[in-house]
This record gives C-alpha cells, structure tokens and sequence, in this order.
C-alpha cells in the first residue's frame, strides 16, 4: 500500500486539495477532524485534558466535550503548556492513524493519503512513503487566513512562528501543489498526480536521502 503524507501551512489551501483525493477515491485520514473527534462529547482526549487544564471541559447535551477557545487561552504563549497538550493529543491521533491504516490494508487500497498539517514539525514524513506539500504565495496566504473569523494578524504570525516554513516544506516535498492561481488549477493539479501515482510504481521510502537532497516531482497549479 502506497501512504502519500499531505501538509502545508495554515492558509495553503489543503482541505481543497484533500477532498479532490476524497473525491477521486483516496482513503483519506484527516488529522484535524481525528482531534475534534477526541476533545469532543465523550472523546478520549477529554479526560486527560480536564485533568492536565482545569476549566478546559464544559459538560454538553451528548457528554463533557473540551472548550475549545478556553483551551487555545490555557496553552497560548505558553510552550510547556502546549508541550504538554501534544503529549495527550499526539498518542491518540497517531492511534485513530493506525487503525485507518489497518482498514485500509484489509480493503486492499493500493493508495491512501494521511491529511496531517504538521507533518514536518512532528517528524511524520517517516510514517509515509512521499510528501505532497500544498502551497500558495505568501500574500494569498495571509488574505486566506485573516478572513476567517476570530483570526488576527498577531494570531497568525503566533501560527506561523509553530511551523516550518513554507519555503522549507517545499524543499522537502516530493509533489508539490501549487494553489495560489485557481482552485480548479490546484484539482487538475491533483488529479494529474493521482493517475502518475495509480500508474507508477511505488517509490522508495527514504526520508533521510529526501530531506537532504530537497527534490520533488513538481505538480504545478
């Protein structure tokens, strides 16, 4: 089974490229959606995270859920503390990951696809067989995420200062998808790696040599 690992920062357009998989038949684990799962009612990260952030929790109609906002406030400019939140969430995401890839193996899927936004900065490139790196230029980028509600220019440059920069996830990248033209660019883009990768064989894993050398099969949209 061939695991494509996709990421790119905040802004970049990854949840389109992620759903033109979906659409085209790609088994695809969502990273962020598995976390909402766990801080939400009844979510295996809820208890955890009660205990290790009081006033994080709120009870609701279906189950104690964690507060999200009340949660980013506890952990923000607070780097022990985010460490801290990553050792709970990190294990159980990684736990749904594995059981996604366990369903996937027994269907017989020849191609899957891990959505995982911080995928460099957790050291998740060995988990995959390639990278597929989404990206945009810097001024798309920053008019993307400041339209979203509650986003400010501070809270972005916090974001941003988290992860690896773009230029440095492009380098590291084995597909790159470019979305800062047009949306149906960025799926054409997609679909033209989709038939590349169903049709080639399976290249080999070797996160070291990649990471040092930076090349990349360019998918440009």
């Amino acid at each position: 089974m061939r695991i494509l690992g996709l990421t790119g920062s905040i802004g970049m357009g990854k949840s389109t490229v992620a759903t033109t998989f979906r659409r085209l038949g790609v088994p695809v684990f969502d990273a962020d959606a598995a976390v909402h799962r766990l801080q939400g009612p009844a979510g295996r990260a809820v208890a955890p995270i009660a205990a290790a952030f009081p006033g994080t929790v709120r009870d609701t109609p279906r189950g104690r859920a964690v507060d999200r906002e009340a949660l980013r406030r506890a952990v923000l400019g607070d780097p022990a503390a985010l460490t801290r939140l990553e050792a709970i969430v990190h294990p159980l995401v990684r736990a749904e990951e594995r059981r996604f890839l366990a369903r996937a193996r027994r269907a017989g899927r020849r191609l899957v696809l891990l959505d995982v936004p911080l995928l460099f900065e957790t050291a998740g490139e060995g988990r995959v067989d390639e990278v597929v790196v989404v990206s945009a230029p810097a001024a798309v980028q920053r008019a993307r995420v400041l339209r979203r509600p509650g986003m400010t220019p501070g809270r972005l440059a916090a974001i941003l200062a988290r992860q690896v920069p773009d230029a440095e996830k492009r380098r590291r990248a084995d597909h790159l998808i470019r979305t800062g033209l047009s949306r149906h660019a960025a799926q054409r883009a997609v679909r033209r790696l989709v038939r590349g990768l169903r049709a080639g064989p399976r290249r080999r894993a070797d996160r070291g040599t990649r990471t040092r050398t930076g090349r990349a099969q360019r998918s440009h949209a």
